[in-house]
């Protein structure tokens, strides 16, 4: 998932919660531009920190998993078999 993947459910998070741009910024010491960016998808980088206390802000979680890789030729015949 990269930040822009991430930018539409930070919007939605941010409006289900009430909340402007400003009023989310201030307390995680941002600029309401930095969310303006984030929420746009313009934002390239930032630390995963501030993103973890962002949506935690927002009531949200942020977890890492393994990713689930594509499945071998063995795996889609036992599927097959089942």
């Amino acid at each position: 998932m990269t930040l822009q993947d991430i930018a539409p459910i930070l919007k939605q998070a941010r409006k289900r919660a009430g909340l402007s741009q400003q009023q989310l910024a201030a307390p995680m010491g941002m600029s309401r531009a930095t969310i303006s960016a984030l929420e746009s998808g313009r934002c390239l980088e930032i630390g995963f920190a501030k993103l973890s206390a962002l949506f935690a802000h927002l009531g949200y979680e942020v977890t890492v998993r393994p990713r689930k890789s594509r499945p071998t030729i063995d795996d889609l015949r036992a599927e097959l078999r089942s």
